[in-house]
């Protein structure tokens, strides 16, 4: 497990993680079925800044479409949708926030990746998601190669950076920590390109008309799932119940209609994005 783990860190740079983790790899449980019921709230890590899966707005409150799961999973564990601890994340501290035990689940957005899998386990899927390029209209980037000496941004610890980094290592990447700081140094001109997760991708040009996704699928199709530290088996088989019931309820086009559509309108399909069997 320590050799998958290095690798993972070293792939997404986080080789200043490992002394942190390393008394953290066997920690005393804190997050079992029991230990969240008799704390009597659930701690969901979740994104703060990425609309619209998951995003504080104006009036401080957590909104999107993780944010309507992890509700869900409140109420089906703890009997209230309100007994849920938003703790919030950047996309290369997710691992980091499950080691050491300061979350029970991640829902940010959180591609399943054999090199994750090796140190999280994850749970039955709710979105499928591909890689994507935005970049400006008059200067829209359609293919790989146009980034040639071009500044690509992305951000840290993200399926992109792994991408990028393993399958074109001379391609030069702009990265950042936070999802505003990646798309502002976009809009700022700092890099030629943005990538990201392509379902994000379709919202954002829609409130950014001057850009245009010109590649939206890269890579392999992956899937979003839940994930929880390892050594944790009935908060997994809670979990892989759970989400088998909410397929059957169609449960997740319902959060499609409420958190993604307004932001997608007309222009991208539920089953584009959602995984429900």
């Amino acid at each position: 497990m320590r050799r998958g783990f290095l690798k993972f860190i070293g792939a997404f740079a986080l080789a200043a993680f490992v002394a942190g983790c390393g008394e953290a790899e066997n920690p005393k449980s804190t997050n079992s079925l029991d230990e969240i019921k008799a704390r009597g709230v659930v701690r969901i890590g979740v994104f703060g800044d990425k609309p619209p899966f998951g995003y504080v707005d104006k009036n401080g409150v957590n909104q999107g479409y993780d944010i309507y799961l992890a509700k869900r999973l409140a109420k089906d564990l703890l009997g209230d949708e309100n007994k849920v601890e938003y703790v919030i994340v950047e996309a290369a501290s997710r691992v980091e926030f499950l080691l050491a035990d300061k979350v029970d689940i991640i829902l940010a957005n959180f591609t399943k990746t054999p090199e994750r899998a090796e140190v999280v386990d994850f749970a039955l899927p709710y979105m499928k998601v591909a890689l994507g390029i935005v970049s400006p209209k008059n200067a829209l980037i359609t293919n790989i190669d146009e980034l040639k000496d071009k500044l690509l941004i992305v951000n840290k610890g993200t399926t992109a950076d792994a991408f990028f980094t393993k399958n074109y290592p001379n391609i030069s990447l702009l990265k950042y920590d936070q999802n505003t700081e990646t798309f502002n140094a976009l809009l700022d001109g700092r890099g030629a390109a943005l990538s990201h997760d392509n379902a994000l991708l379709f919202a954002w040009v829609r409130e950014n008309p001057g850009f245009e996704v010109g590649m939206a699928e890269l890579g392999n199709i992956d899937v979003i799932a839940p994930a929880v530290k390892k050594g944790k088996p009935e908060l997994l088989s809670w979990l892989n119940d759970e989400m088998k019931k909410l397929y059957s309820e169609k449960f997740f086009y319902d959060d499609y209609e409420a958190t993604l559509k307004p932001f997608y309108g007309d222009s991208v399909k539920p089953e584009t994005v959602v995984y429900s069997e």
